[in-house]
Formats: C-alpha cells, structure tokens, sequence
C-alpha cells in the first residue's frame, strides 16, 4: 500500500466507505460504475488511464469478510467482482501474471467450472485465467500423458464424477484440476461478489 494511502487512513480514519461505483470484469479490466450503470446492473465504462490503474493496483486488498476494495486514500472503494479477486494471463516468463501486474508462481490448487473457466490458487489469492488465454492454456491440461483435448474435456465437465483424472502442468510439475460448480467458486473460496454496507451503516 502507498505510503501517501496510509497517511491519509491515519490522518481522516472515519470517512464513509464506497459501494458499488468499482468493478473487476473477468478480464482484469478495472471499471468505473456510475448511477446509471449501477441501476441497469451494466459493467461500466472501463479505465484506461495508465497511472491510476497503477495506483488501484497497488493499494487492492481485502477486508476480513472477504470483501475486496481499493484504498483511494482514506476511503475503502469496494470493488464488485464479476468473477473472482483477482484475473490471470499467460505469460512466457512467469507462466501466469495477475492483472495486477504480480507474476502468479507457486500455484498450489487449481479448479475448473461447469463453464469452463480456469481458476488458480496461490496462497489467499483466487485467480480467473483470462478466457482470451484459455487457448493458451489447453495444451497444458492433460489426462494421462495425453493432452486433454477439447472433446474430451467437454465430457469431462459433464461428468465431474467420472475416473478420468485432469490435471495442468505448470512450472515443470502437474497439478490437479478439481471441477466446481460456477456458482459455488465464492463461497468455497469465501469471497464476496457485491460488497454490502455493514448493518447499521457503520463503516467497518
């Protein structure tokens, strides 16, 4: 966190927090969310300004109800999640790279949903693989010692009970894939989607 964030936090500690007016698409992108916006339940307008990308990046966290937000000061501006905390892509140093910039290295659980959508986990961080990147990744999911392959992989989703076991091979080792439920990825990892205000209004 900036150091600038943190004068400000110790110096006006009661400013009401912000709900609603950030999201994180599932691509990584940042969004800035008006009224208008907020009422249709649209995705808003995404930032494209470099710097403060940076700077929300950089000053991301969670509290410990789950709820992801970005410390714009002395303000918490709770971020809406269309997918996950955090959104990854391939990269050929690293093997995947948050979209907060953080390489993604020692994976240690690995999912994939109903709907196809990769996630990985390190530590606290939960992980969306960029669907623009999945093509990327096919080659690395395997059954056996043969590449999984779109239909067999298909088959797979469809039958999460089935004896074939999937696994993604990252940094020279093969790790298992489990499959969950689209619905059930934010509370097996205990994150909130829509950040609410605290009963009663208060701010934490």
């Amino acid at each position: 966190m900036d150091d600038i964030v943190k004068q400000a936090m110790a110096k006006w500690p009661n400013v009401p927090h912000c709900y609603g007016w950030l999201a994180l698409d599932a691509r990584g992108a940042w969004r800035m969310r008006d009224e208008r916006a907020q009422a249709l339940k649209l995705a808003g307008d995404k930032i494209g300004n470099p710097p403060l990308q940076a700077f929300i990046n950089r000053n991301y966290t969670h509290d410990e109800k789950g709820r992801w937000y970005f410390q714009n000061g002395p303000q918490r501006v709770y971020v809406t999640l269309e997918a996950a905390p955090y959104v990854a892509r391939t990269d050929p140093s690293h093997g995947f790279v948050l979209h907060t910039g953080e390489p993604l290295g020692s994976i240690d659980g690995a999912w994939m949903t109903d709907a196809g959508q990769l996630l990985l986990k390190e530590g606290e961080k939960i992980a969306l693989v960029d669907d623009r990147d999945m093509a990327q990744c096919l080659p690395r999911l395997h059954f056996g010692n043969e590449e999984a392959g779109d239909e067999r992989l298909i088959a797979w989703l469809g039958e999460p009970g089935a004896d074939e076991t999937l696994s993604l091979e990252h940094a020279g080792r093969r790790l298992a894939v489990r499959h969950i439920m689209r619905d059930a990825v934010a509370g097996h990892f205990g994150f909130v989607i829509e950040p609410q205000p605290d009963a009663g209004g208060a701010n934490r």
